[in-house]
C-alpha cells in the first residue's frame, strides 16, 4: 500500500467529475487500498478518489473510531433519500475548516464492493453524511459549495495564504483532523 497526496482547495483537479469504473481488478483493488491507509494516516473518515487526483467513482469511508468498519463504495449512486439533518462537516481537501452542512438524514445506495458484485444498503446518521459529501467529490462538488460565496471565499484565501507559507513539498496544514471527510 502507498500514501497517496490529498488535494487541497482550491485546487481545480477537486472540480473534475469521476469516471465510471469499467471492471473491478487488481488495480482498482490497489487503489482502494491505497486510499484507506491515506484516509487512516490522515487521519480522516473518508475519502474520495478525485481528492487524490484519481478521476474514478470510488470512496471509502470509515466512521468507527477504532478504525474497524471500513466502507468501499465503487460506483456509488443514491438510489433514495430520507429526512433532512444538518451537521458540522470538515473535509481533508479543506484542512481546519468545519461547517454547518443540510443532507439527507437517511440515504438508499447502491454501489459495486472491491469485488465487482453489486449491493445496496441502507444508511444514515454520520455514514450517510460521510458517503453524501464523498459522492459529492465524485461529482466535483465540495461541501464549502454549500456555503455562502463570502465564507466560500475566506476560506479559499486562508488556505491559498497558508499554502504560500508552507514549505515546498509539505503540508499546508496538518491540525486536528477529527471527522475530516
Amino acid at each position: 500500500m502507498a500514501l497517496r497526496e490529498i488535494l487541497h482547495f482550491p485546487d481545480t483537479r477537486l472540480r473534475l467529475r469521476a469516471h465510471p469504473v469499467e471492471q473491478v481488478d487488481d488495480s482498482v483493488r490497489q487503489l482502494v487500498d491505497d486510499m484507506f491507509e491515506t484516509m487512516y494516516a490522515a487521519p480522516g473518515i473518508g475519502l474520495a478518489a478525485t481528492q487524490i487526483n484519481v478521476q474514478k467513482r470510488i470512496l471509502v469511508a470509515d466512521v468507527s473510531e477504532d478504525q474497524t468498519e471500513p466502507h468501499c463504495l465503487i460506483n456509488p449512486e443514491i438510489v433514495s433519500r430520507e429526512g433532512e439533518e444538518e451537521m458540522d462537516e470538515g473535509c481533508l481537501s479543506v484542512p481546519g475548516f468545519y461547517e454547518t452542512v443540510r443532507r439527507a438524514e437517511r440515504i438508499r445506495v447502491r454501489a459495486l464492493n472491491r469485488d465487482g458484485e453489486v449491493f445496496e444498503t441502507e444508511i444514515d446518521g454520520l455514514l450517510a453524511v460521510c458517503i453524501q459529501h464523498e459522492i459529492d467529490h465524485l461529482d466535483g462538488k465540495l461541501f464549502v459549495d454549500y456555503l455562502s460565496t463570502l465564507k466560500r471565499n475566506r476560506i479559499r484565501k486562508k488556505l491559498e495564504k497558508q499554502a504560500a507559507r508552507a514549505p515546498s513539498g509539505s503540508p499546508a496544514l496538518a491540525g486536528s483532523a477529527a471527522g475530516r471527510l
